[in-house]
């Protein structure tokens, strides 16, 4: 994950770290979970975790270690796996990649009415304007959050679009994994 362009925020960083390391999987992924560590206190506390996962001394600390978690289970909602997580201390943020279908806002209007969920979802499918999309969000307890949005027809690090609002209701089902 050494290719990451160099962002002013540290949580900018590790987005574009997990939006990399996403990509070099290739398209049509499940979904992938993170929990974000502090790094000077991974180093800290835990220096053979450190070294395992390539973090070497001297390197800059100011920032955050994603670590992918288990395998979401395939099947279950999104919102309701995201509904089960409980982080410990050490973890200050979490993140996740996911893949979605994604239409212009042009194409509101034409969206017919009454549709499943099922329904709705093979109408996208179908849109001739529809776009494949990766969107990377992440969020830390303290409530800051950053995202990256990459189309599939414009797979490149340079066209990767990231900020703070770009998927809200993901940010905020993200935060609610921290709540007491």
């Amino acid at each position: 994950m050494s290719n990451t362009p160099m962002a002013a925020n540290p949580l900018t960083r590790a987005v574009l770290e997990i939006d990399e390391y996403a990509s070099g999987l290739g398209w049509d992924q499940p979904a992938r979970l993170f929990a974000l560590v502090d790094t000077a206190r991974l180093r800290a506390q835990e220096p053979a975790l450190a070294s395992q996962l390539g973090l070497q001394e001297g390197q800059e600390s100011a920032g955050f270690t994603p670590i992918e978690q288990e395998e979401i289970p395939a099947g279950k909602p999104l919102d309701e796996f995201l509904g089960t997580i409980a982080w410990p201390d050490a973890v200050v943020g979490c993140a996740l990649t996911v893949e979605r279908l994604m239409l212009p806002p042009s194409a509101e209007a034409s969206v017919p009415q009454g549709l499943t969920e099922a329904k709705l979802a093979k109408w996208v499918a179908g849109h001739p304007d529809r776009q494949e999309v990766r969107m990377t969000v992440a969020v830390l307890r303290d409530g800051r959050r950053d995202s990256a949005l990459r189309l599939r027809e414009k797979d490149s690090p340079t066209e990767v679009l990231t900020g703070g609002d770009l998927v809200p209701g993901l940010a905020e089902a993200l935060s609610a994994t921290f709540a007491e």
